[in-house]
């Protein structure tokens, strides 16, 4: 069916035609067939429509999970307009900046945000109306009842975008990635083909909608006419109860999430059975934590690497490669690439391709790219290629097997005495001590050698760091260039509000004076 599908709202309609009756999405103890999903997006268009939107306009969703928002997006498909997906853990001013730089007309509010809207709502010059979601206060449901059904469609391009995720950026405000149907629907079709989703399968979305593992994941499952089953927020406990009393048997969670779930109480004793396949990625996984997984979650894990500009997965590692013990080196990987995804590591400084096993920039080229970042032609130019190549800005390399080795950004290098040093290494290895609950690597200035690497770590709790022991352990560990010259203990690291670790702000104070500035 996907192989004729150009685009969403053809998708839709298919499922509708074909199974109307069928489950399509459950929130809340609310489930609604395809015909009834269907419907409420073709009122969404109506709204949509009714309110003066047209082809090109942005609408913008601030919100916790909700089927609204997937509603939204496909109802953006129809009539030719996107639907901007705010990060609702930005701080209020990059809220403001997200929603003013995708212009959006229509803002969608979920309850736990009215009064942050209420506060910012003079700096939102172009949203000219908003619509509270949900709650007590809830408008979104009278806005879909005063309009019947709309079944005109827009004659969408495949390179037109219908969703807007920005990407959460460690320097400067978030990038808007305008992601089009032709992106969306091959990486569902390149992830169909290799997780085994299909229309009997019943599909947990917990991460955010704001995030490409939340939105990509639920068009995925729309794509293969499967059963959504909706966490308003990632809660691990509940989490875990959902997969055993729905039966799910697809899932997608990063590393934070399953390393709470191991915590949860009685969490191994639960019946998973159902469960086909459980995708984890967005962040490195420590060992530790990957190895009490595998415990619980034996022959259905698969390591995922991927990004927003490319729609979603690039590449996975499956269970086969997690449970075989002589490639336990395989565990640090991200595998293969994925069903219609090329990838490359290529020298970040003059695109040439790099050999076998050697470290450079990884570059992927397939049809799930983005059409670009929305009103930002210089940054688009700089990260696709002429040829279709997204510059990824990861550091890597990809072994004689063709697995694929994600290091750290480009930009986190640490270029010590003529040596590239990945500080994702030196972490990986800290991460196994008993002592470390959570680490990140840095340069730091050094006369000699230019810079050299810094551990700055969090105490596990109860335990205490001891400087000797780790420097030690790391060189049992790791080449002796690579070791950490000092650690640092410090009670939490700083983070964005997508939990990535602010290495900017760590390597500040150490670099203040210094002729050179590692960004």
């Amino acid at each position: 069916m996907t192989a004729v599908a150009t685009d969403f709202t053809s998708i839709l309609a298919h499922w509708e035609a074909t199974r109307p009756d069928a489950p399509a999405i459950t929130y809340g103890g609310t489930t609604r067939t395809w015909s009834e999903f269907a419907r409420r997006v073709r009122q969404n268009v109506a709204a949509q429509r009714a309110a003066g939107l047209v082809p090109g306009d942005r609408v913008a969703v601030l919100d916790l999970n909700h089927p609204s928002c997937v509603e939204t997006t496909l109802a953006c498909a129809q009539a030719g307009t996107a639907n901007a997906v705010v990060n609702f853990r930005l701080a209020p001013p990059e809220i403001v900046y997200v929603i003013n730089d995708s212009k959006a007309r229509v803002l969608f509010v979920g309850p736990e945000f009215a009064g942050a809207v209420a506060q910012m709502r003079d700096k939102l010059p172009t949203v000219e109306k908003v619509i509270a979601v949900g709650g007590e206060n809830d408008e979104y449901e009278a806005w879909l009842a005063a309009h019947e059904p709309d079944t005109a469609v827009h004659p969408a391009a495949p390179e037109d975008c219908f969703v807007q995720l920005y990407t959460s950026g460690t320097t400067g405000f978030p990038k808007g990635a305008m992601l089009t149907h032709r992106g969306m629907l091959a990486h569902s079709t390149n992830v169909m083909a290799d997780f085994d989703v299909d229309g009997d399968s019943r599909v947990q979305v917990a991460m955010p909608l704001f995030h490409v593992g939340g939105t990509s994941y639920s068009l995925l499952a729309i794509t293969a006419g499967a059963h959504i089953l909706m966490m308003r927020l990632p809660d691990p406990a509940a989490a875990l109860e959902m997969l055993e009393t729905e039966r799910i048997t697809h899932t997608f969670y990063v590393p934070a999430l399953m390393a709470a779930m191991l915590q949860v109480p009685g969490m191994a004793e639960r019946d998973y059975s159902a469960l086909r396949a459980l995708s984890y990625g967005a962040s490195p996984m420590p060992l530790p934590v990957m190895r009490g997984c595998l415990k619980v979650f034996p022959g259905i894990m698969h390591q995922v690497y991927g990004m927003t500009e490319q729609c979603g997965v690039v590449s996975s590692l499956g269970p086969e490669d997690h449970a075989d013990p002589a490639r336990e080196h395989l565990l640090v990987s991200a595998g293969t690439p994925i069903h219609g995804v090329e990838i490359e590591i290529r020298d970040p400084a003059t695109g040439d391709p790099v050999p076998t096993g050697e470290a450079g920039e990884i570059w992927v080229r397939s049809e799930q790219v983005m059409g670009g970042y929305w009103g930002k032609p210089e940054a688009t130019e700089a990260a696709i290629t002429a040829d279709g190549w997204l510059r990824s800005g990861d550091g890597g390399h990809v072994d004689a097997e063709g697995y694929v080795y994600v290091t750290d950004r480009i930009k986190d290098m640490i270029i010590s005495g003529g040596e590239n040093i990945y500080p994702a290494e030196i972490e990986r290895v800290l991460a196994e001590h008993p002592s470390v609950g959570d680490v990140a690597v840095i340069g730091v200035p050094d006369e000699r050698w230019g810079e050299v690497p810094k551990a700055v770590v969090v105490a596990a709790p109860g335990a205490t760091v001891d400087e000797a022991a780790l420097l030690a352990y790391c060189r049992e560990h790791l080449a002796s260039f690579k070791c950490p010259k000092s650690v640092d203990v410090v009670d939490e690291l700083p983070r964005n509000p997508t939990g990535k670790i602010l290495k900017k702000d760590l390597r500040k104070p150490y670099w203040e004076g210094k002729e050179r500035q590692v960004v």
